[in-house]
């Protein structure tokens, strides 16, 4: 068995207040993520991290982007358990999506669809949780209670086979915590290596002089 990792969120962009105004849900977007230590999430979003346009399947990273300026937004992390075959088919859609992005563009008129409860495929055009949602069913990882188009990021915490393992403010989320205390290590680790390297070169300029 492998465990697929879904990421909820409510960022507080214009996008995500607009979304929380008109529906009132607790989070407004939803991530991917094949590792435990979701150093890589996929969704339908923003493509450079910071403004809303162009969107559409792109990576996300906690330390960067909207998650790195907005570390008090709540969030909530489950984790899904499935056969390493819907794993492995999920993994290969999300990357081939993501590698050959510009052939996708962000539904934005059927996130407002969504919200009207009208389902309505539009060829590759997708919305987070419409995203996510196809991802997992085509792969085989999980069925959804109504079809992909009509999915909300909120719908993921009452899923059945879903365990729940975090919910508070990003700051708090174990993963987040720990690529700041790897990048505090970091930045550590380039002092250290300066301080060394001047007394080193302290030292063979005392030797030239002995």
């Amino acid at each position: 068995m492998k465990t697929l990792y879904i990421f909820l969120t409510r960022s507080g962009t214009l996008l995500s207040n607009l979304v929380y105004h008109l529906t009132g849900a607790q989070y407004t977007h939803v991530s991917l993520a094949f590792d435990e230590d979701l150093s890589t999430l996929y969704s339908s979003t923003r493509k450079n991290g910071y403004t809303m346009f162009p969107a559409g399947p792109s990576r996300e990273y906690l330390n960067r982007g909207v998650f790195l300026q907005r570390e008090n937004i709540p969030c909530a992390l489950y984790a899904l358990e499935v056969s390493e075959e819907a794993y492995a088919r999920a993994r290969r859609r999300a990357e081939h999506m993501m590698n050959h992005g510009h052939l996708y563009r962000f539904n934005s008129l059927g996130l407002l669809l969504c919200w009207l409860h009208i389902r309505w495929q539009r060829r590759r055009h997708y919305f987070c949780s419409q995203f996510v949602s196809e991802v997992l069913e085509k792969s085989g990882a999980v069925d959804l209670p109504k079809d992909s188009t009509l999915m909300h990021p909120s719908d993921y915490t009452t899923l059945p086979g879903l365990e729940c393992l975090y919910t508070g403010p990003l700051r708090g989320l174990p993963q987040r915590q720990q690529m700041e205390l790897g990048e505090a290590e970091s930045v550590v680790g380039v002092y250290i290596g300066l301080a060394l390297g001047m007394a080193k070169s302290q030292v063979r300029r005392v030797r030239r002089w002995l």
